[in-house]
This record gives C-alpha cells, structure tokens and sequence, in this order.
C-alpha cells in the first residue's frame, strides 16, 4: 500500500502574525463594532482518502493521522479566532473527535452547536460563536429530508459590545447566521436539487423573520455551496440580494472574466474550483419576491437543459410547443417538456404546486397560453449586476420614506487559506483540508439616525 502524503503545511510559527498582533488586531476590531465569520469544509476522516491506488483507505481508519491533522486545524481556527466558526464535513461519528473540538473551543470561550446529517451518513455541521463578541437568541436545526441528506443550522445573534449609537442610546446589532454544505453536482440532474435546498434555507430565514419580527436584520449565509459562481445557485442568491462577501471585498464583479479569479476547492476529480461562501444579505424591504427568484432560477436550469441539447431560442421554442399547431405553449405541453428533461416525474422534480407557479410567471397576460414574446422573456431574462454599492444603498427603501431603523453590515476585509488559492491555485503542501478557509470580517453599517461609535 502506496500513502501519498504531504508535510504540514503550516505550524504557529509560520502564521503571517504573531498571536500577539492577531489578538491586537482582533481587539481593534471590536472596539469597531466589527464581526468576524470563518467557513471551513473540514474533510471528514471517513471521506479523506490515503490510497489513489486503493480508494477504499481512508483516514478515519488510522487514528495518528486524523488526530494530528485535527488538531492542526484548531490550532488554525484558534490562531483566527473569528467571532462566528461555521464547519462542515465535521466527524460526528467520532465521539473522539467532537470531544476534541468542543473542548478546545470551549476553553477559548466557544459555545457550540453541531448537527449530524440525516440517515446516519457520519458527518454534519459545527457552529462555534464566540462568547466575547456574540450572544446567542435563538438556535433552529432544518433538515432538507432529500436523498442528498443535507441541513442546515440557523442562529439568531446579538452584538455584546454595543456598535452603533442614535438618539435612543446604544444598540446592539442582531443578526441571523446559515451553516449549510449543498450537494455535490455529481451531474446536471441534481441541479433542481441543489436549487431547492437553497429554496429551502431562504424560505425558512423567511418564516423565521415573520415569525421573530426580524424584517430589518441582515443575514449571513456560510458554508460549502458546492458549486461556482457561475451555477445555478450563485445566480439564485444574487437575485435575492445576496453578495459574495469575498468578492465585494476584492471588487471582483459577476462576470466571465473574474468567475474563476480564486478557487477554494480541490475535488475527488482534481478540479480546482471557487465553492466555499459567506454570503451577506442586508435589511432590504424592496427584496424581489423569493418565488419570483425561484421561477427564473428554475428557468435557468431548464435553458441550460435545453441548450446542453444544442436547441437555440425558436428549437426550444418549437420543443416546449409539443406537438401543438398554433404559435404557442400550452401547460399541458409545458408539463411534458419539463418531464422530457427530467424536471418532474422523479422523486427530486418539481412538484405540482411549483409547476403551477412556474407556469404563472411564465404566463404573463394570464390566458391560459405562453405565446413567443413571453417565451423570449424566460429565454432571455434581465438579470443585472448588483456592484459593491449595493451594500449600502439596500439598506433604505427610498419609496417608502421611512425613518425606520436599520442596522447592516459592510464586507471590511475578506482572505482565503492557504493565500495561494487567492490567485487561482492549489499549493501541493496544503494538508489540512481539500478545502480552504475563508475569513471575513464585517463591520457594522450606519442608516438613518444611527452613527457608528
């Protein structure tokens, strides 16, 4: 048996700080009012794989190993020592394992929360929330009950140091924080799957907004997405009003060009991508509705589909007509069109009630056809750019009038680890995950009436 193996990549005494600077800086910044968030894909022992020869042998099954390179990663997390850690591929299964974690984060003034993925899969989430910097509300757990076995964490948060000062006295910031690990896109088939787990995850902040009165609290969603910036699911987000808070720190926009400027994944294939998010949301009444997001999402899947299948706009057109004389759709023919591409009829499609939504966006003037010119909106939508400004003007909805307060955040500083993967690629002696880190600090964001302190 042949291990490839690499050396540690880093030790305390080559972190680009000393633990004396990190704290100074980490003191400054709150003092700010500032937070801080790392999102960590792990690798689950079970899932690390020691052999290519023999992809049976994993990590989990040599105890030295996954120790060592455990505990490697705590000391990275430590050193960091951000105010929120969200983790995924964490060893559930190990009793070992999760002693270790909660006993080192606890000394550091962690409380934690971890969450097993459903059907016994081994590994799920951790959520770490630093007692100095972060009260925490409310904790909800969100299971997706698909075949993928995802979930979700949701924590509602406080500031403990006040950061921002109006007329009333001083406020305490709160906030809402999402740790999730999407489904691998094993091929274009679970796209539909992937987009509903996020469906899921917004629908759910939604009802928990409702629920807690939280219309004006921003929300921050971490983990490992599984999938570029060019999915699906990126472009789902962005049409909910979400920003990549890595790349509005690196003024990096939406297009081609800057889609592939950094990666933090190295896959089971040897691809290297850009997959691990923490994603930024502020208070925004004017958020377009989030079944109107889902029905341009949904159509996105259903273009690519089509021109995966070398259809252009009046093929496509032609195709989703059926078998139907006039110049028109019809939701019958709609329905077999979305069965033909395997978008309903299996057990992850689409449901009859999202057929019937989709079927209502798609029918603009509502009689009961989809003619061509609304075809070519599905096919061609208007899905613009949202720049860095963003985060500052959606804060306030100007139609309103409203002195409602508000409270955001703006993306301060925004790094990935190991820094080479920042430039596009993966060093050889990173050994600590086949994921890396990524790091951003917040700052809070001042609307009417308030001024930071």
């Amino acid at each position: 048996m042949v291990f490839q193996l690499t050396p540690n990549y880093m030790s305390l005494s080559s972190m680009p700080e000393t633990k004396a600077e990190r704290e100074q800086e980490q003191e400054h910044e709150q003092e700010q009012g500032c937070i801080s968030c790392t999102t960590f894909n792990i690798l689950a022992p079970i899932y690390k794989r020691l052999d290519q020869q023999n992809q049976g042998v994993r990590e989990s099954d040599f105890r030295a190993k996954w120790v060592a390179r455990n505990q490697r990663i705590l000391d990275w997390l430590l050193y960091e020592s951000s105010s929120i850690i969200c983790l995924q591929e964490f060893w559930v299964g190990s009793q070992e394992l999760v002693h270790m974690y909660q006993e080192r984060l606890h000394d550091a003034g962690y409380i934690t929360f971890k969450l097993a993925r459903t059907n016994n899969r081994g590994d799920g989430l951790l959520t770490a929330i630093h007692k100095d910097y972060l009260r925490v509300l409310n904790y909800r757990e969100l299971l997706f009950n698909d075949f993928g076995d995802r979930v979700a964490q949701l924590l509602h948060v406080q500031s403990v140091v006040p950061s921002l000062q109006n007329r009333k006295g001083s406020v305490r910031q709160e906030f809402l924080i999402v740790n999730t690990h999407l489904l691998f896109p094993h091929d274009s088939s679970l796209s539909l799957v992937r987009l509903h787990q996020v469906h899921k995850i917004l629908q759910y902040v939604e009802s928990y907004q409702r629920e807690n009165k939280l219309k004006r609290t921003p929300i921050i969603l971490c983990g490992d997405w599984n999938g570029s910036k060019r999915g699906h699911v990126y472009k789902f987000l962005r049409s909910q009003g979400f920003v990549s808070s890595y790349d509005n720190a690196h003024k990096y926009t939406d297009s081609d060009a800057d889609a592939h400027k950094w990666v933090s994944h190295r896959n089971h294939r040897g691809n290297i991508c850009g997959v691990d998010f923490i994603w930024l949301c502020n208070p925004n009444k004017s958020r377009k509705p989030l079944r109107t997001s889902w029905a341009e999402a949904v159509f996105g899947i259903l273009k690519y589909l089509l021109r995966k299948a070398s259809l252009a706009e009046d093929d496509a057109f032609a195709f989703l007509k059926g078998d139907n004389l006039g110049d028109f759709i019809t939701y019958s023919a709609f329905c077999e069109a979305l069965r033909l591409v395997n978008l309903i009829g299996l057990p992850y499609g689409l449901s009859f009630l999202e057929i019937k939504n989709l079927w209502a966006q798609a029918d603009i003037n509502g009689d009961g056809v989809v003619d061509y010119e609304e075809f070519k909106k599905i096919w061609n939508p208007t899905w613009s750019e949202q720049t860095e400004e963003y985060l500052e003007t959606t804060t306030e909805d100007p139609k309103q009038g409203t002195n409602e307060e508000a409270i955001g955040f703006r993306v301060k500083n925004a790094v990935l680890f190991p820094r080479e993967v920042e430039k596009g690629t993966w060093p050889e002696n990173y050994s600590l995950s086949d994921h890396a880190s990524l790091n951003v600090v917040f700052s809070p964001l001042s609307t009417r009436g308030f001024s930071v302190q």
